[in-house]
């Protein structure tokens, strides 16, 4: 200890020896225990400062506040006060003041503020869902300060057994029916009770309901339906039934979907035909009922066959023609008429149509040396022509027989003799590379070797021949605004995979260009089950509308390229994006406070991230653009951290057609969704609006999930009541006020884009650095007079003097945070702190008031389980939307 000592003694001799006075404090702050709500107040005086700038520190955060004040207590002894009005729990925590006095900084003994109320929990109860008779058990936390807190649990209305420490386990033998339960945590300051829960005994799920036909394309049939009351227990598959209707019931083989999503298409279906269909859904415990049966006719299409057995009748007065009719199955659809085609002396006729399948033409004379065939036709179009038939007298037909069989008999013959001169030849090709005798004559004798080639190889075969547009039959429109687009396949190498969903997957690759450099990109891969043109004309439709888009913060189109399949008739359409380095903002927001190594966002960061999300909208919006699903999931973060909107207008063909549609809660991104959407399905850009206030809460929050505690299928009714999403921690009142003016139930009131963008830019323009003005330090009483905002001090009417300078910058640079009024609690929060790092928990169940090493690394051990288990959360919301 007294080497220490004097290396103390040591420097107060050289600070007094060089300033003439020593900084001593005179008083530090003492430990407070006050309960919620009530006002705090803690003193600090020093002494040895010719002018004080004593700042007050948090849990090692610095505190800033422009009304803190300074009272002279004599010559060169200050003091200074830092109060709270009414404490709440985040108010707790670890307090001391600090001074640098020449460039050596002193520090007062700390302090506690402990809050105490009613018991806090941080585990409630929460829903069980089991078999009959099978036991299970329910548990509840809750916290003071003050210790201890004991748990008191309610089963059914009925107590069960007696109050037992906190945290509680309650171990429940088997329930045979439904019944609600909750608990009560006690302590002195009084009682907290929980949510109520409920019990749910797990059934067989109820019949599908709504089971109808969205889209009918050829012979291939999508059908969609929704889950009936699902017995509290997840549906694992549905169970699909086809029979066909015709002469005779014709049942198809049985099919297994797995589900979500509730849609299956059934392919290979017979054109015209009647089919039935219904459904049943199976869960834990087993199969539903089968819904009532959908009954739909598939469309018709051209008759598959051509008539045979074309015959003709020749006389002197007509000319009889008969055919062969076709089955049902061969037509496909109801037969209109037959087409008769003929030529007379190389030149077309005009056809004849009968509905019969024979046809009288008299005048049996002129049709001599005719030819004719024959075509069955649908409402859709006509089929196949029947071989061409023609039309000679008897006589002259045996002599034509005649003459045909000796042309049959000479052509014979002329190919066999030309067979045989090419096998010769060949013959003697081989000899010539396969006996090296006859090649390389030697003076003696020498053994002939021969051989014979077992395969041949064609080292110069061709590959697959490239897709082009013309080869898809979609409209010429589109293959016009395509065609410049449009980037060969041989151009691109596909690396391994950023992502997989519904829709496909996206994939990093490199694009060679014409410079013959190579260009990173991102490459969206859609599906390969793709069975008809139109899927992919649709498809290309949504990429043609993106070329358009020319905007920083808006993700550009960089073509379209089609890969060939083998054996395939249709490419599989891929969509070239930018390669965006740091992925999507969603994710990456999260790995800022969840990652294995976190990092702190600016506020001012965080705005820009807003901002450039909002001039993204605008300029979509301004070209009458609806996104549908904007959310941080779908906006993308570049190599200069610059946001852009992606996933506009492919959303909806992306995942599926049903992906917007109202009822397919598994489907919808209900907490982006607006109130209008959820309730009439109608989608404007008051709705993206609502989404992007939403989008707003997540980056403030760092990637939580929106509305924590409440389920999906809960939104509806909690955002009828008025209800909102809560203000988050450490978020400025200004912002808050943004991003909830975005939720006014009437559409019409919701700003728009534009007055988003100006909003968001005056905020961001407050918080940008500035530099730092070396002038005297402000000494303002806030409860004598306002004082005035960043924007009115830069921006009055006269010029700034220095001292207006001063505090102008001091507003801006030091205080990241508006002011509020003088009759309002001026709580200001670190940026950045580990308080305002733990969502939803509170910090002052963190660290114990004593303060002692080992109550540290205990709370330490608590935030990270609360990090964990908030990750778990939004990993789960995302896998369900």
């Amino acid at each position: 200890m007294r080497p220490v000592l004097w290396a103390v003694v040591l420097i107060l001799w050289r600070l007094e020896k060089t300033c003439g006075s020593v900084v001593l404090f005179t008083k530090h702050p003492t430990n407070q225990t006050v309960s919620q709500g009530n006002a705090v107040r803690l003193g600090c005086a020093v002494q040895g400062v010719t002018e004080p700038d004593i700042a007050w520190l948090k849990d090692g955060e610095k505190l800033y506040s422009t009304d803190q004040m300074f009272i002279t207590l004599g010559e060169q002894h200050w003091e200074t006060f830092h109060s709270v009005k009414s404490v709440q729990q985040q108010d707790a925590g670890q307090y001391w003041c600090e001074v640098e006095f020449h460039g050596v900084m002193f520090s007062s003994e700390p302090a506690w503020i402990t809050v105490e109320g009613v018991p806090h929990f941080v585990q409630e109860p929460q829903d069980v869902a089991t078999f009959a008779s099978v036991s299970f058990n329910l548990t509840c936390a809750a916290i003071g300060p003050p210790e201890p807190v004991e748990v008191l649990w309610w089963l059914g209305g009925v107590q069960e057994g007696d109050p037992r420490p906190s945290p509680s386990v309650l171990q429940v033998q088997g329930m045979n029916s439904s019944v609600k339960f909750y608990c009560e945590a006690k302590n002195a300051r009084g009682v907290s009770v929980s949510r109520t829960g409920t019990v749910h005994i797990k059934v067989l799920p109820s019949a599908p309901v709504d089971l109808r036909v969205i889209r009918m394309v050829e012979n291939n049939v999508t059908l969609s339906w929704k889950p009936g009351f699902t017995g509290h227990s997840e549906l694992s598959y549905c169970i699909i039934q086809v029979s066909r209707r015709s002469a005779r019931r014709l049942d198809l083989p049985q099919q297994e979907v797995l589900v979500p999503p509730y849609l299956q298409v059934l392919s290979g279906l017979r054109s015209h035909s009647s089919y039935s269909v219904k459904v049943s859904c199976v869960n834990e415990v087993g199969p539903s009922p089968f819904s009532p049966c959908l009954h739909f006719q598939t469309p018709e299409s051209v008759p598959l066959e051509a008539p045979r057995n074309l015959t003709f009748d020749l006389s002197d007065q007509q000319l009889s023609l008969n055919w062969g009719k076709l089955q049902e199955d061969e037509l496909q659809g109801k037969l209109l008429a037959y087409k008769l085609q003929w030529t007379l002396g190389g030149e077309a006729q005009e056809p004849l149509l009968f509905k019969e399948n024979s046809a009288q033409l008299s005048g049996g004379g002129r049709f001599f040396n005719a030819s004719f065939q024959v075509s069955a036709c649908t409402a859709v179009g006509c089929g196949p022509w029947s071989p061409q038939v023609l039309v000679l007298p008897a006589s002259v037909q045996v002599q034509v027989r005649r003459t045909h069989m000796w042309v049959g008999l000479l052509l014979g013959l002329s190919v066999a003799t030309v067979i045989g001169l090419l096998l010769t030849v060949a013959a003697r090709h081989r000899v010539k590379e396969t006996n090296f005798s006859s090649v390389f004559k030697s003076p003696g004798p020498e053994i002939l070797v021969s051989f014979t080639a077992a395969r041949s190889f064609n080292r110069s075969g061709a590959d697959l021949q490239e897709s082009t547009l013309e080869s898809l039959g979609i409209s010429s429109d589109l293959k016009n605004k395509l065609q410049d687009v449009l980037i060969p396949e041989r151009l691109m190498t596909l690396g391994h995979m950023l992502g997989k969903g519904e829709f496909g997957s996206v994939r990093e690759a490199c694009l060679r260009v014409d410079d013959a450099s190579v260009q990173k990109v991102a490459v969206k891969v859609l599906k390969s089950d793709i069975t008809s043109s139109g899927d992919i004309e649709q498809c290309l439709k949504e990429a043609a509308h993106m070329k358009d888009f020319h905007h920083p913060n808006v993700i550009q189109l960089i073509g379209v390229s089609l890969h060939q399949r083998p054996g395939q008739r249709l490419p599989i359409p891929m969509v070239v994006l930018p390669f965006m380095k740091h992925g999507d903002l969603h994710t990456f927001l999260l790995l800022s406070r969840l990652g294995e190594q976190p990092f702190d966002l600016s506020l001012q960061t965080l705005v820009q991230f807003m901002l450039d999300i909002s001039r993204g909208m605008d300029y979509l919006s301004c070209r009458s653009i609806i996104h549908r699903d904007l959310a941080a999931r779908n906006c993308m973060l570049n190599e200069d951290m610059t946001v852009c909107v992606a996933d506009f207008g492919l959303s909806k063909k992306i995942y599926s057609g049903d992906y917007y549609r109202q009822g397919s809660v598994s489907k919808l991104p209900v907490k982006w969704i607006a109130l209008e959407s959820l309730a009439d399905n109608v989608y404007t850009t008051q709705s993206d609006v609502w989404a992007f206030g939403v989008t707003m809460w997540e980056v403030m929050t760092r990637g939580q999930t929106p509305y924590p505690g409440v389920e999906n299928s809960e939104i509806y009714e909690y955002l009828i009541k008025g209800e909102r999403l809560k203000k988050p921690p450490d978020c400025r009142d200004d912002i808050y006020d943004i991003m909830h003016s975005c939720w006014s139930p009437v559409p019409k009131c919701r700003p728009s884009f534009q007055h988003l963008v100006s909003q968001l830019e005056a905020l961001w323009l407050c918080l940008s650095p500035a530099p730092q003005l070396k002038e005297p330090l402000l000494y303002v009483n806030l409860e004598g007079e306002e004082q005035e905002s960043c924007r009115e001090v830069l921006g009055g009417a006269r010029a700034p003097g220095p001292e207006e300078q001063g505090m102008a910058a001091a507003l801006c640079w030091s205080v990241p945070w508006r002011q509020r009024g003088q009759d309002e609690e001026q709580d200001w929060l670190p940026l950045g702190s580990r308080a305002g790092m733990v969502s939803g928990g509170d910090y002052r169940y963190l660290i114990s008031p004593c303060g002692g090493p080992e109550e540290e690394e205990v709370g330490g051990g608590m935030m990270r389980d609360t990090l964990q288990e908030e990750l778990r959360d939004e990993d789960d919301d995302i896998i369900n939307v």
